[in-house]
């Protein structure tokens, strides 16, 4: 691949150049992948906590749904009663290029919205239930998705870097050797050719310098 270039100054002047951002490339790649995976990590660490938590708070939910449908029967036209929650919004954050999410939701405070006559204290603490699980939902799909987002930016920065470390540069190296290596040799060739002229010239001039002596 260096022998299809033409070794000239320009080029290897050209390809220095090259080499040198590409250097910069990759240092910059990584700094980017080890500033991506330290967030990464704190995500990791969020997300550990969560689903434990969120866990038990699914099985707490769910047994006192159970305990109101016992206690109630069937509750679904009560619960068709409670409005859909309509006040989330998405925002971003970059961190390093990558846009993370962040869920905005204003929690209102606990308003009952259903008929209390129709509904007892199971139904209630059932209610409060799924409102910790709406809110512990939010935070967990937040952070999967900032960790779905985090990993595929160290994936692709990680190719790249990969590609400027073991196939960009090295070429780049190869191709500046092969020039360098071939102009040198242009250049004892060249001095090789001079010293002959040089010393075929002086003894000429020798040879002249005889004639009229003799």
């Amino acid at each position: 691949m260096a022998k299809q270039i033409f070794p000239t100054k320009g080029n290897l002047l050209a390809l220095k150049k090259s080499v040198k951002l590409a250097e910069l490339g990759y240092d910059l790649m990584d700094r980017k992948r080890n500033i991506l995976i330290k967030e990464m990590m704190v995500q990791i660490e969020k997300v550990r906590h969560l689903r434990e938590e969120i866990e038990y708070i699914y099985k707490r939910a769910y047994f006192t749904l159970q305990e109101a449908n016992i206690t109630l029967g069937v509750i679904n036209d009560i619960a068709k009663a409670i409005p859909i929650d309509n006040n989330i919004d998405i925002t971003y954050r970059s961190v390093m290029g990558v846009e993370i999410p962040k869920v905005l939701y204003d929690e209102d405070d606990i308003k009952i919205r259903y008929g209390i006559s129709s509904t007892n204290t199971k139904f209630d603490y059932a209610y409060k239930s799924f409102l910790k699980v709406r809110d512990l939902t939010l935070v967990l799909a937040e952070v999967d998705n900032s960790l779905y987002r985090l990993a595929n930016a160290i994936r692709k920065t990680r190719k790249r870097a990969n590609a400027l470390k073991n196939v960009v540069i090295p070429d780049y190296r190869e191709k500046i050797r092969f020039i360098s290596d071939t102009l040198e040799e242009r250049e004892r060739e060249e001095f090789t050719r001079r010293k002959i002229i040089k010393n075929n010239q002086e003894k000429k001039h020798i040879e002249e310098l005889n004639k009229i002596l003799d």
